[in-house]
């Protein structure tokens, strides 16, 4: 089905993950920083705008990074989310190619890069919707700091991270070392990217990125 025969909820493809990672040079390069300033904030409406941010919420510390491993599912038990996670490369454009777009259920993390568990900031992408219904990552801007995020690995460790940051970004504004540098140096952290803001019937594109950023805090087995 060509572009312009897709029905009107659709034709959604994740244009806005798609923009967000032609950055991925920069991001790269933003591995090696890990001086970024960390902040608690969310998507928000005019009105809490008004009355300022939400209160700070108190977080476990950090836990140790693990040794490298394939991640096999994602859970977020807040969202009842169970999701295969399968490796991605690059498309023709340098973008990190998300999961099939037939297989909306899927979550794809970017294989050249950190391994979910190990030290440094692993990235994950999935869609937001299809042509029809929802897709996996529909509903990650609900998430709050506090929230928690599991990776099923392929050494039978379930790696554990707690959510600390929840932003939509429009594109005008999108920062790759911010999103793609890892917040603290030593830390294991974690990236969940989809589209976000409005979507644009004449780009057939997402205004803005939702980005989840979450670190290790726990590990079983």
């Amino acid at each position: 089905m060509s572009d312009h025969e897709r029905p009107a909820y659709g034709g959604r493809l994740l244009m806005g993950v798609a923009w967000a990672v032609l950055l991925l040079g920069l991001w790269l390069w933003g591995r090696e920083i890990t001086d970024v300033r960390q902040g608690i904030s969310a998507p928000v409406s005019g009105d809490v705008a008004a009355v300022g941010r939400p209160p700070r919420v108190d977080l476990p510390p950090a836990a140790q990074p693990l040794g490298d491993a394939l991640p096999q599912r994602l859970d977020i038990p807040g969202l009842g989310i169970q999701a295969p996670v399968i490796a991605r490369g690059l498309d023709t454009h340098g973008a990190i190619e998300p999961p099939p777009y037939a297989q909306a259920n899927l979550v794809g993390w970017y294989a050249a890069g950190v391994k979910p568990g190990a030290a440094g900031a692993a990235l994950l992408v999935g869609h937001v919707d299809t042509e029809t219904r929802p897709a996996v990552f529909y509903k990650i801007s609900a998430l709050k700091p506090g929230a928690t995020v599991r990776i099923l690995r392929d050494d039978g460790k379930l790696a554990e991270f707690t959510v600390d940051d929840v932003q939509v970004v429009a594109r005008d504004r999108f920062d790759a070392r911010q999103a793609y540098g890892a917040h603290r140096s030593g830390r294991s952290e974690l990236r969940l990217i989809t589209c976000g803001g409005a979507f644009d019937r004449a780009t057939r594109s997402y205004t803005a990125n939702v980005i989840v950023s979450a670190y290790l805090t726990g590990t079983g087995l």
